[in-house]
């Protein structure tokens, strides 16, 4: 019977196994994890390179991994041709000796590979296509290449052995695991058919990813279990699960024979006699478990006792071996508060490099020497040429064929500069109120492709004397970035865009025609600058032409690491004096000629392209990002077609040449000077530099010519290589440690260690300019010699301020540098660059890094340009789509965590992008020494982008944290990575009750007890002892009197019940039992009925026939599979001996579907009571002895725990009293009571009270409500009820149900102002969220919020404490969540950090007592301490019914004594952690109100980290965390947290959940999720009570039945 079995989750069945086998099975599972531990990937004979770092696979011939690892030369210009065919684009990182270090590191693994479980994703999630349908792309080149060969990829037999085909050589080793598994799997299954050997044989990791085996296994074990149909249900050895594992072993009687059943084991060769399952005591020996062995049905068991039966348990194995490997080096003790659980705080290394050099000088540049021809202002310069040399030509400009398109002379860019002029000053606006003033900003809004538009239109702003601000023309409304642009021009008050006819027309249009207003833009006046659209200036006009002065010439933006735009503001000084130390720099003269493919806008291109280029009158030709996109050799083209002095490129530009190249005759690069590098500041261009002058030398290149140079937005050029003229410092070379790196210090390695970045230098400091290095953070203190810091410049180039910001410009452009005694360095203020570097021998500056890719890991620094070169490194060509990678830094738990986010190939299969994954991770763990804590895939072309098609890095972390990326592949290293987490708690040893009552005694505090008030004095239905007296005394004195009206769906009455009605229809029930049934007293019965009438009539039938009634939920029509067999089994666990129910349940249990589940000829017999006989009992029965058994009290616990509790006479009567006395209940009152009426409080309210009290019971069966929402608040308002209870399932409906609908309901008269109770009846901690938005709902339609409150109940005592009429309000409290971890309460103000509300759980009921007491020693506990509830009441429970008596349980739960104080009551132990707190409110009585608060149930509690946590408070963290979570549960599987996620939304976004589920648990609660799993809605179950069966829940996951769409397993 499988089914019943997960129903019952494992507590209730033990699997013995014979030792031999046991050990057998650990020993085959130590063999598989060290014979052959490669990755499933690993075993794929993928590629050259591949199979050259990969460990041999046995078998495999080892002279091809030799032959395939060819040396690379950097001068095999072969490999370039293959770069073309790869399509990887952005390569500004792109290094082969940095390739051949990670490939190297990588090697260094094979001894100790990470088996990295695979993620499990549902298939719908797997849009690419697999590898068989990928066809590598052709090359053009044979030869060695770099081991990257696209081509070979089939070479190495690339079978996919998904089914567990073939695999190709395997070698003795292996096939002696196969055999091994076989074995076992005979020895398991208990079968003689012969196991696939599949691929889940030899490594870890592959077991646990292919389909094949463990699936094939898990389905053997479910026939195996469901063989047994017949008897499994018998021995659900019933039993309560012990709290306390450390303390006690568990004893178990013998179970009784069963022989009589017949067993139906056909297929199986052994025949089971039992299964029996049981939650191991933790750490349970086999020694302690010396309990009778019954059957050989074997099962492998784990730590949990839970048969492992699923991939799924096999990759958690995986995880955790993979986890016990050691990290790091254990960090040092340290001092844990009594409550400030504080982090573990990093501390430094005292091995680690220090700088040790003297304190560095400040570097000058050559003085700016002034050539007498140099213009006063640039406007001055374009005048003279303009008028000069008219013909002379400024710009030429290129289409996509590398046609030139236009020139534009000196001439026409002087006279249509001063057009522009003219009318932006003239023409806006009116006279008396023109739109532009001088001094004005306005925003240039050109296209990269029109460099001669965007001339004219800078110089007409220049000319006007108006600042310009160019900005990236916006291509969308939602562009990325556009926002913050908008932001920008509305902080400058831009209130006019300049723009190109051609761009005006691209731009969006609403129907109108009208331009919209763009997200976050102010409303602009877009002003053509077109020629043909402008008035001609009067003859008598001339722009004002001033010398330089400190008035702002332009604003150019940039982009901080945050996404924000700044505008940096040049003045037109700075502007021209830059101008002039680039002009001495580069030795620019007039009319030469410089090719241009840098961005014109802004930076470099700027200031070559467009400012200095006027100021010699050069001629510049520019090449459009569109023609470099078609052709990339366009430059090189160009460069020699116009015998080019000076060419602006980027290292991607050389690289792209590089991989276009193809050997043309007709190039010949020597009239080149300078080859200008933009981003030669970027460490990682120096490969492309490199590899470019390897190739082009022979093509007339010169070395000297490359000249890298180092700019940032706010300083301009910081420095830039001069070309070399006789005498001067060739260009320098640095390979730095990248571990003294982190550490902020240079070190040369000269070791040939893997770790190392290779720096060129970008020349010297500029002409007029004073250079030098300050600490990167707090005071701008000089650096050492051998420190890296942030480079800062004194000159008059550099920008001024950040626009409308002072605070960030005073901190950035009003630096005075700091000596070590603290004297300025200069009396004149610096400039911060963003770059960080330093200054090596002859002066020059080596730029290491930018600050914005400043990541701060554990105290060491890491930059991201760094990272992503190591992941580029890793098999480059394959598998980043155009090596678009973005790495950035998240804060979680107080320290930075790095992200890396790739574009994955189209053609990519799970398999490759996962083994890329673990690749990456070993990669930058080898080579930086620090772990990754998030690695995301997401689809090619899907990151948001830059205008110029770079990755918007600020967007990407954006989308990252709000959910929004949308991942293909998420692989989370929480466990590598975070390392500063709080210290365990180490258990002291437990202090002796006594000393802890003495100690309270001494600080005053009171021992933890209250009491409910007393019973007080019998009234006249009180004398009677028995339920069944009650009702014939109602039946003779107020026959008539109404005790029940049930109510339909559409609220109106579907049946009533008075007390003669009753008592007749139980005493016919009484007849059928003796008659039909034969049945003597004292017989058990069960009675299987829908919530309503039959049920209550069918129990008192049995209490006048002498029955003793079972109430059994009966079986869900939509459901038989699952609900049936939970029906069985309390049928069976029962001892019933007959079953009664109605003719539609009766018929229900005989249907074939029933049958499929259950044989209907194993019932007991069924009696249907729709038609009962005329007669009536000769004699009703009355109870000799109150004590006797009145009936049993069957539940399934949230753990998956089946328990029957008995309840005698004498305790359901006090039960009746107790509330009747609490709620005030008498026969005029009305109760609208919406519960399942099976079990605890809810049937007691249902089928007792009213019989006892005499009140009229208003009966909604909760599932009408599914009908109609709103059916239970329609009855109480239509009843003018005053009492009412529920469930959280029914206040969960009707505040779903309802939430939009209360004004529809007040409309039509829905009033609840006559409430004064209305009770959720629970067996748990109050749900406050749920209680108070329900009564926030309700409050327009009079509820009174303090009427909603809730009861609390358990298994040995039904109801401790319900809210009664009279009585002060529930109370709620806030308590230090941290503390309560460590079984502490500290109480806390609302809203503080780490508080958590927690509402009284009722008033205590009469005739109860309450103790706190400490579960492990069982002495009493002081107030306000978390301890066990204990609970001494008449309406105890008498004990579990088990069918054998186990009395040790029986005795721990149910009669329990204080091991210190008063050591004679008897309590019964709840199994629920708790406290009870006096509380400043008076009840009845006068005397101060204790209050109790119930925190969660012990055996629900996981312990972690040597904490106690409760489920619930991880779970509503994790449901806060995204929109679309909507349910969450957590378990506990081999001390990993499981996290189970409920999602409502795409399929798409289940990956994105992954890191913020992780990163909420950290922050909060200072855990590490080991599994996040997504699931569709509705899949969390969830019991009558609306509690989740995480244990439920927690056997589906093991047992791979829950269809999860992903399931990550961080590392």
């Amino acid at each position: 019977m499988f089914i019943s079995w997960h129903w019952f989750s494992d507590s209730n069945l033990i699997i013995y196994v014979p030792l031999f086998i046991r050990a057998m099975m650990q020993f085959a599972i130590y063999f598989f994890k060290i014979s052959d531990i490669t990755q499933k990937g690993y075993e794929k004979k993928r590629s050259k390179l591949i199979g050259a770092y990969f460990p041999q696979v046995q078998g495999m011939d080892a002279s091809m991994g030799q032959e395939r690892r060819t040396p690379v030369t950097p001068s095999s210009s072969s490999r370039y041709h293959r770069r073309r065919s790869s399509g990887s684009r952005d390569e500004r990182y792109r290094s082969d000796v940095h390739t051949e270090a990670v490939q190297a590191a990588l090697a260094k693994h094979k001894e100790r590979k990470m088996a990295v479980p695979m993620p499990s994703k549902r298939r719908s999630l797997v849009v690419q296509t697999s590898m068989d349908a990928y066809t590598p792309p052709d090359t053009s080149s044979g030869s060695e290449g770099e081991g990257q060969g696209d081509g070979d990829e089939e070479e190495g037999g690339d079978g996919e052995d998904e089914d567990g085909g073939g695999d190709g050589g395997t070698s003795s080793s292996r096939e002696g695991s196969i055999s091994m598994e076989h074995w076992i799997s005979r020895a398991i299954h208990g079968t003689s058919s012969t196991t696939t050997t599949t691929s889940s044989t030899a490594s870890s990791s592959s077991s646990s990813t292919r389909s094949g085996g463990s699936g094939a296994a898990a389905g053997r074990l479910a026939d195996v279990l469901a063989q047994h149909v017949h008897i499994s249900a018998h021995h659900h050895h019933l039993r309560h699960h012990h709290h306390h594992h450390r303390h006690k072993t568990e004893n178990h009687s013998a179970p009784p024979d069963v022989t009589g059943y017949a067993n139906n084991t056909s297929n199986t060769t052994t025949t089971t006699d039992g299964i029996q399952v049981e939650r191991g005591p933790g750490a349970g020996t086999a020694a302690q478990r010396q309990t009778p062995k019954y059957g050989n049905a074997e099962l492998m068991e784990t730590g949990d006792g839970v048969p492992v039966s699923s991939r799924v348990s096999a990759k958690i194995q995986q995880l955790v071996n993979t986890l016990k490997r050691p990290k790091r080096p254990p960090l040092r003790e340290f001092f844990v508060d009594d409550f400030e659980e504080l982090l573990e705080v990093q501390q430094p290394d005292p091995n680690q490099p220090k700088a040790e050099g003297a304190q560095m000088a400040a570097m000058r540049g050559d003085q700016l020497g002034v050539v007498t021809n140099w213009p006063p202002s640039l406007e001055a310069a374009l005048q003279r040429w303009g008028t000069i040399s008219p013909k002379a030509p400024c710009l030429t400009t290129m289409d996509t064929n590398g046609k030139p398109l236009y020139v534009l002379t000196y001439g026409k860019l002087w006279s249509r500069s001063v057009k522009v002029a003219y009318n932006l000053l003239h023409k806006l606006g009116t006279k008396q109120e023109p739109l532009v003033r001088a001094g004005d900003r306005v925003a240039l809004v050109f296209p990269n492709n029109d460099p001669a538009a965007f001339m004219t239109a800078f110089y007409g702003c220049l000319l006007a004397e108006v600042v310009p601000v160019p900005i990236e023309v916006p291509l969308t409304r939602k562009d990325a970035g556009s926002q913050q642009i908008g932001f920008l021009l509305g902080s400058c008050g831009v209130t006019v865009a300049l723009t190109s006819d051609a761009c005006h027309k691209g731009l969006p249009k609403s129907p109108t025609g009208e331009i919209p207003q763009f997200k976050g833009w102010p409303k602009v006046l877009w002003f053509v600058t077109e020629s043909k659209h402008l008035s001609k200036p009067p003859r008598d006009w001339f722009p004002h032409i001033k010398d330089a002065n400190q008035d702002n010439a332009y604003i150019e933006y940039k982009t901080c690491k945050d996404g924000s735009v700044l505008g940096v503001t040049v003045m037109r000084i700075a502007m021209l004096t830059h101008c002039q130390a680039l002009t001495q720099s580069c030795s620019y003269t007039e009319a030469e000629t410089i090719v241009n493919v840098l961005d014109f806008k802004k930076d470099v291109g700027l200031w070559h392209a467009v400012l200095t280029s006027v100021m010699n009158m050069m001629h510049v030709i520019s090449i459009p990002y569109a023609l470099m996109k078609v052709n990339p050799l366009s430059w090189i083209q160009k460069v020699c077609q116009y015998k080019a002095k000076v060419a602006c490129v980027k290292s991607r530009d050389m690289h792209w040449a590089l991989v276009a190249h193809r050997d043309q005759r007709d190039i010949n690069l020597s009239s080149l000077r300078m080859l200008v590098v933009a981003d030669g500041s970027n460490p990682w261009s120096i490969s492309s530099c490199d590899a470019f002058l390897n190739v082009f030398q022979t093509k007339g290149l010169r070395p000297e010519v490359i000249c890298p140079c180092a700019s940032s937005p706010e300083a301009l050029t910081v420095a830039i290589r001069r070309p070399l003229e006789e005498g001067s410092t060739p260009p320098g070379r640095g390979i730095l440690s990248m571990q003294g790196l982190s550490h902020g210090v240079i070190r040369v390695d000269s070791e040939e260690k893997l770790s190392v970045l290779t720096l060129q230098d970008v020349g010297s400091v500029m002409p007029g300019a004073v250079m030098c290095m300050v600490k990167p953070e707090g005071v701008p203190q000089l650096c050492k010699t051998d420190e890296i810091g942030e480079l800062c410049v004194c000159t008059v180039a550099t920008g001024s301020s950040y626009y409308g910001l002072a605070g960030m410009t005073k901190n950035t452009f009003e630096v005075f540098p700091v000596s070590t005694n603290g004297v300025p360095v200069s009396e004149y203020p610096f400039t911060r660059t963003g770059l960080l570097g330093f200054i090596g021998p002859a002066g020059l500056i080596f730029v290491a890094g930018k600050m914005d890719g400043l990541m701060v890991v554990g105290g060491r620094r890491h930059n991201a340009d760094d990272i992503v070169a190591t992941a580029l490194a890793v098999e480059p060509m394959k598998f980043v789509y155009r090596g678009r990678i973005a790495v950035f830094s998240i804060t979680v738990l107080h320290d930075e965590r790095i992200v890396v986010v790739a574009e994955q190939r189209p053609d990519s299969t799970e398999e490759d992008s996962f083994q890329w994954m673990s690749r990456v991770l070993q990669a930058i763990d080898s080579i930086h020494q620090v772990g990754v804590y998030c690695l995301a895939l997401v689809p090619s072309n899907t990151l948001p982008k830059t205008p110029l098609g770079g990755i918007h890095l600020s967007e990407t972390k954006q989308l990252f944290l709000e959910g929004a990326l949308h991942p293909c592949n998420v692989l989370m290293c929480p466990h590598t990575c975070v390392t500063n987490l709080p210290k365990p708690r180490q258990k002291q040893p437990e202090i002796g009750p006594a000393s802890v009552m003495v100690g309270n005694l001494v600080s005053g505090k009171r021992i933890a007890q209250a009491s409910g008030r007393d019973l007080g004095q019998i009234e006249d239905n009180d004398q009677f002892l028995f339920l069944s007296e009650v009702l014939q005394w109602r039946a003779q004195t107020t026959p008539d009197h109404i005790l029940y009206t049930l109510l339909n769906s559409r609220g109106t009455i579907a049946s009533s019940l008075t007390c003669v009605q009753l008592h007749k229809r139980a005493e016919k029930i009484a007849g059928m039992l003796a008659e039909r049934g034969h049945l003597q007293d004292g017989d058990h019965v069960a009675l299987v009925y829908p919530p309503g009438i039959d049920l209550i009539v069918a129990f008192y039938g049995c209490l006048y026939a002498g029955c003793v009634p079972i109430t059994v939920r009966p079986p869900h029509p939509q459901n038989i599979a699952t609900t049936l067999p939970t029906v069985k089994m309390i049928v069976e666990v029962s001892r019933s001996v007959c079953v009664m129910t109605t003719q539609l349940i009766s018929k229900l249990l005989r249907s074939k579907e029933a049958s499929a589940a259950v044989d209907f000829r194993t019932w007991p017999p069924v009696l249907d009571t729709d038609d009962l006989p005329k007669k009536k009992p000769p004699l009703l029965y009355k109870p000799s002895n109150p004590d006797t058994l009145a009936y049993l009290d069957f539940s399934v616990s949230t753990t998956g725990m089946l328990a029957g509790v008995k309840m005698s006479h004498t305790a359901t009567s006090a039960f009746c009293r107790s509330i009747k006395l609490q709620c005030e209940l008498y026969p005029s009152r009305e109760v609208a009571i919406c519960l399942d009426p099976y079990c605890g409080l809810g049937f007691v309210l249902w089928c007792l009270c009213s019989v006892y009290s005499g009140h009229q019971s208003i009966l909604i069966p909760p599932s009408e409500l599914e009908v109609n929402p709103a059916l239970w608040l329609s009855a109480v308002s239509q009843y003018k009820v005053r009492d009412t209870f529920c469930s959280y399932s029914v206040m969960e409906l009707c505040t779903k149900g309802l939430g939009l609908q209360t004004d529809s309901l007040k409309s039509r008269g829905l009033d609840l102002s006559r409430v004064r109770t209305c009770v959720v009846v629970a067996e748990e901690r109050p749900r406050i969220a749920l209680t108070q938005s329900f009564s926030k709902l309700f409050k327009d339609l009079g509820l009174h919020p303090r009427a909603v409150s809730t009861s609390f109940g358990c298994r040995v005592n039904l109801a401790i404490c319900l809210q009664g009429t009279s009585g002060p309000d529930p109370t709620t409290v806030y308590v230090d969540m941290r503390a309560l971890r460590h079984d502490r309460v500290r109480l806390v103000e609302r809203g503080s950090p780490h508080s958590l509300p927690l509402m009284e759980s009722g008033k205590i009921l009469p005739g109860v007592r309450i103790i706190i007491a400490n579960p492990e020693t069982k002495g009493p506990m002081g107030e306000s301490h978390l301890g066990e509830i204990w609970v001494h009441s008449g309406h105890n429970a008498s004990g579990y019914f088990t069918v054998y008596g186990d009395e040790v349980l029986q005795s721990d739960h149910f009669n329990s004594r204080l091991s210190f104080g008063d050591t004679q009551t008897v309590w019964a132990r709840t199994g629920y952690l708790g406290f009870l707190r006096r509380t400043e409110l008076t009840d009845a009585s006068g005397e101060r109100h204790d209050a109790l608060y119930v925190v969660g149930a012990l055996e629900e509690a996981m312990e972690l980290r040597g904490m106690r946590y409760h489920p619930i408070d991880i779970e509503t963290s994790v449901i806060r965390t995204h929109k679309s979570i909507t349910e969450c549960a957590v378990f506990t599987w081999t001390n990993l947290l499981v996290v189970v996620v409920e999602l409502d939304g795409s399929e798409q976004e289940a990956l994105d959940l992954v890191p913020l589920v992780t990163n909420v648990v950290l922050e909060e609660h200072y855990l590490i999720v080991g599994v996040v799993v997504v699931v569709d809605i509705g899949v969390i179950p969830i019991n009558s009570r609306g509690e989740k069966q995480r244990m439920h829940l927690r056997d589906g996951f093991l047992a791979d039945q829950l269809d999860p769409i992903y399931v990550a397993y961080n590392m």
